[in-house]
């Protein structure tokens, strides 16, 4: 038998980033002077500044491949570090500082408005590109019908966008209300699945349903992803606060060091913020909101599907 390296296949390199990530599997973390020495059989670098700037761009790619590392004592340059393993015990990373607060430069009030008049355009081209996505995401699936099939009462699927993720859990046989501040997105979600039950409704300020003394599970598919670092631990205490003792929270958001600002989306002009969120400061909200975690998860992007964020998902029980 023989055997052949499959990276090219995985990962698009080029030839220089071939190079780096080749010396870096094989010789740890190492600066940039190094890397050029010893990547000279396999491509030639002008200088070390072209090293260097071959680095950047990877560690700027979605998600990164190498990683910048901490002066430790006594040296002189930082070394990199390639990212298709853990960190080696003892390394620390360089992390830039990132303003997940950034979103609220205008206030609370032109966010939120920002954000209805964004999903208001592109309530038709979203329910059409994204309507059927659960085709593609046997995780989700799974993760849902777990929640269907353990729930008795109703349940609320927050940030519904054009109701795929209601219908899915109805589809289950859960009732289920989805709630989205969008009157576009509620209309082609009426217009979807008119047998599943949808209002016009900022889930931060959830009501428990008319029929029950709370909500058996709540479900929050994105619905995080444009509320800033610190309004994370009320908005989750809100939807704690309507749950049922031994109720169920499951939320999914975009994590990464990243405040990104979009202005097209989906061929249409918007002016809204998407924020990714530290995995760690999303759990430290769940268990404030005093919910008990059982599960998390995170996991890669979908390929030519998603856009290339990863995943945190995560499931909590109110005691």
């Amino acid at each position: 038998m023989k055997y052949a390296q499959a990276l090219d296949q995985a990962i698009d390199l080029d030839e220089a980033e071939r190079a780096l990530v080749t010396v870096l599997l094989l010789r740890g973390a190492q600066a940039p002077g190094e890397l050029r020495t010893r990547t000279e059989r396999m491509y030639a670098f002008a200088d070390r500044a072209a090293v260097e700037s071959t680095l950047r761009a990877m560690a700027e790619r979605q998600p990164p491949l190498v990683r910048e590392l901490e002066l430790r004592p006594r040296e002189q340059d930082r070394r990199w570090v390639h990212l298709l393993g853990p960190l080696p015990i003892g390394e620390t990373a360089v992390v830039a500082a990132v303003d997940r607060d950034a979103a609220l430069a205008h206030g609370a009030a032109a966010r939120d408005e920002s954000v209805r008049r964004t999903y208001d355009v592109v309530a038709d081209a979203y329910a059409e590109k994204y309507g059927d996505e659960l085709s593609h995401k046997p995780f989700d699936t799974w993760l849902l019908d777990r929640i269907a099939a353990e729930v008795a009462g109703p349940v609320a699927d927050v940030g519904t966008g054009p109701g795929q993720i209601a219908a899915h859990l109805a589809s289950r046989g859960a009732v289920v209300t989805g709630v989205d501040s969008s009157e576009g997105m509620i209309t082609e979600a009426r217009v979807r699945y008119p047998r599943v039950a949808f209002e016009v409704a900022d889930f931060r300020r959830l009501l428990r349903p008319r029929t029950a003394a709370g909500w058996s599970a709540i479900t929050a598919w994105y619905a995080l992803v444009h509320l800033t670092e610190s309004e994370l631990p009320a908005a989750i205490s809100a939807l704690a606060s309507t749950l049922v003792s031994g109720g169920l929270l499951a939320l999914a958001v975009h994590i990464g060091p990243e405040t990104r600002h979009v202005t097209d989306l989906l061929g249409h002009i918007v002016d809204v913020d998407f924020v990714l969120h530290d995995p760690d400061v999303v759990l430290a909200a769940v268990a404030a909101a005093g919910l008990e975690v059982s599960e998390w998860y995170v996991r890669s992007p979908v390929p030519d599907v998603e856009s290339e964020t990863s995943r945190l998902y995560v499931v909590a029980r109110k005691p």
